[in-house]
């Protein structure tokens, strides 16, 4: 069974670089088959306004997400793993966190954008993420968040674990 990443806040000057090479490496492919130019200061302006966490697992860094949110949605901007964490249920840990992040500041869904040619598209799927639409090379794609009450069946209030 693989131990659930722990989420650590990343918006400081040493989860930038981290991000930003993990982010570079593996959608480089993507940049490049789709004719998109890279460039590091768009990549780091974007950085600067959202919610960024490092994904930590026993031997360090797994990878990170990068969020932002409007008053009825979550959106996983950015979403990379480590060639290491993937195909061991860590994808599928972090997104079930974020419906639950989402949940417990109430929002109604969970959006992304992914590759139309991204394999990741098939974990969204098999999560319950749906295209919504369609934007040249991407599928925008969303999750509805379960209603849930504030309060557990005991009468505790159930919090969303963040490292």
């Amino acid at each position: 069974m693989t131990t659930p990443a722990r989420w650590q806040s990343a918006n400081d000057a040493e989860g930038l670089p981290f991000a930003r090479a993990l982010t570079r490496r593996t959608m480089m492919p993507y940049y490049t088959h789709h004719g998109l130019l890279w460039r590091d200061e768009d990549y780091d302006a974007g950085w600067s306004w959202r919610e960024n966490y490092l994904l930590i697992g026993a031997d360090g860094p797994l990878g990170y997400i990068s969020l932002t949110q409007d008053p009825r949605a979550l959106y996983i901007r950015e979403f990379h793993l480590v060639d290491a964490a993937r195909g061991q249920g860590q994808g599928t840990a972090i997104l079930a966190d974020a419906l639950e992040l989402a949940a417990q500041r109430r929002l109604t869904a969970v959006r992304l954008t992914v590759f139309k040619d991204n394999p990741a598209q098939r974990l969204y799927q098999r999560l319950g993420f749906a295209v919504v639409g369609e934007e040249g090379c991407f599928w925008r794609m969303e999750c509805s968040v379960p209603a849930r009450a504030p309060l557990d069946c005991t009468g505790t209030r159930t919090e969303w674990r963040a490292g």
